[in-house]
């Protein structure tokens, strides 16, 4: 018995060196990124634990990932790094490194990697289009708008290319162009500053070039929100025609359930249950912010608040449905 706690001490205490040294040797690598980019002369994000602040003064830490879920996207990165490692200078390779860093909630360096990509390829549309998705994530919104507009402009000759995606859906089947996510994430970083004009017009170009389901219930989502911001009843009922019950939807279900719930076909309590007592999913947050937004429109404004609470009391802070309830409570708050 007493040999067996020696093995078992023994063997913490081999894994505790383990972890300090790959926590070491993960401190060198994002020190190494920052360096660079300063070197560079350009602006490097702030090194702190929280990677943002929310709208409402909170700091904002990464979520703790399933066990099983998290080793697997730290291999997934320790990969990508290696990759990117031996061949910095390959576009691919330095997408997918940001991409990795992502997954884990490393925003910020995944920013970094990024703006050494763009000194790289200052013309790629594909690393616009990822950090701006990523400056969106940490709340700097101008900064997503610039990266977005640019990587519009440089994607305008691009042939339409669906975008791989970092973690696929149950039939991992991809289900978004590049072209499509520059402008949905253009039209959502509009849409968190209040520009609803130019918010219409980023999601009446994805639905455009919208070819499969998912791409269309998506972006109707949102238009018809930002239609509902601006008043414009007719035009939002007008974008509800082409959803029906029965669609080809592979991941983006909330947002077609959504879009039904505004046909009358379901409930809200049906998509988001204000008595629910334990702590809500990341699908839930999606559903959740339609719901308090569709309550509010309905003039049931302290329902509205109560769900946009319990979205943010919820650790999945890097959803665009957070970001969203964020904007709505700052918004109450100051009286806009």
């Amino acid at each position: 018995m007493k040999q067996r706690i020696i093995g078992i001490v023994l063997l913490l205490c081999y894994l505790s060196s383990c972890i300090q040294i790959e926590n070491t040797k993960d401190t060198q690598v994002k020190k190494s990124i920052v360096s660079d980019v300063s070197n560079l002369g350009a602006e490097v994000v702030e090194e702190t634990e929280h990677e943002a602040v929310s709208l409402l003064g909170q700091k904002l830490y990464p979520p703790v990932l399933p066990e099983k879920v998290y080793q697997k996207r730290q291999k997934q990165l320790v990969e990508a790094e290696e990759n990117f490692n031996n061949n910095p200078d390959s576009l691919e390779n330095i997408i997918w490194y940001g991409r990795r860093l992502s997954y884990l909630y490393q925003y910020k360096y995944a920013i970094q990697i990024y703006t050494l990509g763009l000194n790289k390829f200052p013309e790629s549309y594909k690393l616009y289009r990822h950090r701006g998705h990523r400056y969106l994530s940490i709340r700097q919104f101008d900064k997503a708008i610039q990266d977005l507009e640019k990587a519009v402009f440089y994607s305008r000759n691009a042939p339409v290319q669906m975008e791989t995606d970092g973690l696929p859906n149950r039939r991992n089947i991809p289900r978004n162009s590049v072209q499509f996510n520059i402008w949905y994430h253009l039209g959502l970083a509009y849409y968190m500053k209040g520009n609803y004009d130019k918010s219409v017009s980023a999601y009446k170009k994805c639905i455009a070039i919208s070819n499969n389901d998912d791409m269309l219930v998506s972006a109707t989502d949102w238009l018809y929100m930002t239609y509902r911001k601006l008043g414009n009843m007719e035009a939002a009922e007008t974008l509800l025609e082409p959803i029906k019950v029965k669609m080809n939807v592979i991941e983006n279900y909330a947002y077609h359930n959504r879009l039904l719930m505004y046909k009358g076909l379901k409930k809200p309590e049906q998509l988001f249950n204000t008595e629910i007592e334990e702590e809500i999913s990341i699908e839930d947050i999606t559903s959740g912010y339609g719901v308090g937004n569709w309550y509010y429109y309905n003039g049931e404004s302290d329902r509205a608040v109560t769900v946009f609470n319990q979205i943010i009391d919820s650790p999945y802070w890097m959803a665009f449905g957070y970001i969203a309830a964020e904007i709505e409570l700052a918004n109450l708050n100051t009286g806009s």
